[in-house]
């Protein structure tokens, strides 16, 4: 079973992309970040035309998240974290869709980023990622397989990005943000892409300034994390890395896991 993340950018700009890379690699799961986009612009249609059932969490231009699933409904377990947003009154921004696929819990969040810091931005991404592990805590009590994967907004050490000086005072590197990545890790998930390359240097999104790409100059924030359950059955992992060079490509790429069912 292929369970994917992907940080689409865009599903409306992105949708031949998309619909390209489902067909060449046909994840069983495929949660999907930043379709910036409301409910009722989800292009549900054209992806049951090849086969994905979906659910969505959608929201205005910006943010929103989608699982989608090979030839079953996703089932739905919660959407949203219960947290507001950094402006007052905003409400709560689309960015967290839980649901089960073949027995397996399918987490799949879009962290926000926190920049700039310090301010009310970088103080809300550390509050979300506090309910992130409240919500995580619940999942592991449950003893069942899950997978909390997506756009994590945290490049977790050095040898996760090409230089670890040019992006020293970005708010994914700063050292609460690592910390609450690291607690996660510590409540006993598997990242499982760090577990397979430990010595790093493995990049799962390039900026389109700067021929950040032409150059590899990218880095890691796009995660996979395994309840003890999942991690045990593991059988591979990887980052569709070819993806991001394509015409019209999302700034990240695909990251998937494969585990034993």
């Amino acid at each position: 079973m292929r369970i994917a993340t992907f940080n689409i950018n865009g599903i409306k700009a992105r949708l031949p992309r998309l619909i390209e890379w489902l067909e060449e690699t046909r994840p069983a799961v495929a949660c999907l970040q930043e379709i910036k986009t409301q409910d009722e612009g989800f292009p549900a249609e054209e992806l049951e035309k090849i086969g994905y059932h979906a659910i969505w969490h959608g929201q205005k231009s910006f943010n929103g998240v989608a699982i989608l699933a090979d030839g079953v409904k996703p089932v739905e377990v919660q959407r949203g974290l219960g947290i507001d947003g950094p402006k007052e009154g905003e409400g709560e921004q689309a960015r967290y869709l839980e649901a089960e696929v073949n027995g397996v819990r399918i987490c799949n969040l879009y962290l926000p980023n926190g920049n700039p810091h310090p301010g009310p931005k970088f103080d809300y991404k550390l509050a979300w990622m506090e309910k992130l592990r409240a919500r995580m805590a619940e999942i592991w009590a449950e003893e069942m397989p899950a997978v909390v994967l997506g756009d994590f907004n945290v490049i977790p050490e050095d040898k996760d990005v090409w230089s670890p000086k040019a992006m020293a005072d970005d708010a994914l590197m700063q050292p609460e943000s690592r910390d609450a990545y690291h607690q996660l890790l510590a409540d006993g998930w598997t990242d499982a892409i760090n577990a397979r390359n430990p010595r790093g240097g493995v990049w799962t999104y390039w900026d389109y300034q700067a021929g950040a790409w032409q150059r590899d100059h990218g880095f890691r924030i796009d995660h996979c994390l395994l309840s003890p359950e999942l991690a045990d059955r593991l059988v591979a992992c990887g980052v569709d890395k070819e993806y991001r060079g394509r015409e019209k490509a999302s700034d990240h790429t695909p990251v998937w896991v494969e585990v034993a069912v």
